[in-house]
């Protein structure tokens, strides 16, 4: 199924937001609430905490009474840590039990306030973060909590602040507007991404980019690339795998697709088409139909097998090229990139064959195709390059 991550800070609407998507037919996986459920009275849980910070921390009817506990641990971070230990393992495990009851073709959103403060994004297929700006975000914690704003500014600074949240959203949704226009964003991004992203997954499909248009570089493309990084390591963790941002959209500066390429190392293509494959798969990263090639460099020998992954996020398409450790495919994608980054001269004059062979060969096979006598050239020049400066994959 469809994994979602929501949060936002405390103020920004982000209940609102959860409450639209289970309006158009999300699986709502409230965190809030079930921190609460795993703290009720008789509850393992609650037991612990009385346990560890004493019986102070309960209210008189033997609820826990959360200003007590605020108090202890607000501005502990030993006390803090010592209450997550007990929570967030209890949350995680009631969420996943949650989730897993779902149909397979649910699309589960998992409302997590401190999903960034935890490390939780790359476990999701996308991460939303509702943005409010801060003066929106005060007013409204006072006036639906009775927070003064010294208390409010208090637990605004005590979470993650907008530029880490920024690091791990796919989406920003802005809330800065009405009601009307939050719901409208929700919508938009509920049947233009998330419904055919959530097929394209279950039925193990590629998002195929077929006609090239170069985009200007964009300076959130290494960011991108980190957030997908970052799931590919969690889907095949624990095994410490290398993983790199390859292609023109690593050179910064250079109009490309906009499709990131990603190049994933394996001891052999063997192990690439066990479970590697289906973990890549399940976590959005289908593979492309077919069997998968680089063309020799010099040319003459014999092409170069390699295995290659896409998105099935229509919102992000990828190339994810899974080649053998040190094999020459593997190192040629590497020393392309550097050589291209290190060489003013060389990365205009590729860009210049770029737009003029995608003004004649807009489709992608064709542009492709155009650009290898270029590329037969460019490796002497990147050899070179390397032997005179000592470079390393």
């Amino acid at each position: 199924m469809l994994k979602v991550g929501l949060t936002g800070g405390i103020g920004s609407g982000k209940s609102a937001v959860a409450a639209r998507f289970a309006r158009l037919g999300a699986v709502v996986v409230d965190s809030d609430r079930i921190a609460r459920e795993v703290v009720a009275p008789g509850s393992d849980g609650l037991s612990e905490i009385v346990a560890t910070f004493g019986a102070g921390v309960l209210a008189p009817d033997g609820s826990l009474d959360r200003p007590a506990l605020g108090a202890l641990v607000f501005g502990d971070e030993a006390a803090r840590r010592r209450l997550e230990a007990i929570t967030h393992p209890r949350v995680r495990a009631r969420s996943a039990e949650l989730a897993a009851a779902a149909s397979p073709e649910a699309i589960v959103v998992n409302d997590v306030p401190l999903l960034v403060e935890v490390g939780l994004a790359p476990t999701y297929h996308l991460v939303v973060v509702v943005r409010t700006a801060p003066e929106i975000r005060l007013a409204r914690l006072a006036r639906d909590r009775g927070m003064s704003r010294a208390e409010a500014e208090r637990r605004i600074a005590a979470q993650a602040d907008d530029a880490r949240r920024r690091a791990v959203a796919d989406v920003v949704l802005a809330n800065d507007a009405t009601l009307d226009d939050l719901h409208d964003a929700v919508d938009a991004l509920w049947h233009g991404r998330l419904v055919p992203y959530e097929e394209n997954l279950r039925q193990r499909r590629v998002v195929r980019v077929r006609q090239v248009r170069l985009a200007e570089p964009d300076p959130t493309w290494p960011a991108q690339y980190d957030r997908l990084a970052a799931r590919i390591r969690h889907a095949l963790g624990p095994a410490d795998v290398r993983i790199d941002h390859i292609g023109s959209t690593s050179v910064p500066g250079l109009p490309a697709k906009d499709v990131i390429d990603v190049q994933l190392a394996v001891s052999s293509l063997d192990e690439a088409d066990g479970v590697v494959a289906e973990r890549l798969a399940a976590a959005g990263f289908p593979r492309f139909p077919g069997e998968w090639w680089d063309s020799p460099r010099p040319p003459g020998g014999k092409p170069w097998p390699k295995r290659l992954h896409g998105s099935a996020d229509p919102g992000r398409p990828v190339h994810l090229h899974v080649r053998e450790a040190g094999s020459p495919g593997w190192r040629y994608a590497l020393l392309m990139r550097d050589h291209l980054r290190a060489d003013p001269e060389q990365r205009a004059a590729y860009l210049a064959v770029k737009r003029a062979v995608a003004a004649t060969a807009p489709d992608n096979v064709g542009y492709t195709t155009a650009k290898e006598p270029w590329f037969d050239e460019e490796q002497g020049r990147a050899e070179a390059w390397a032997a005179r400066t000592g470079w390393r994959p």
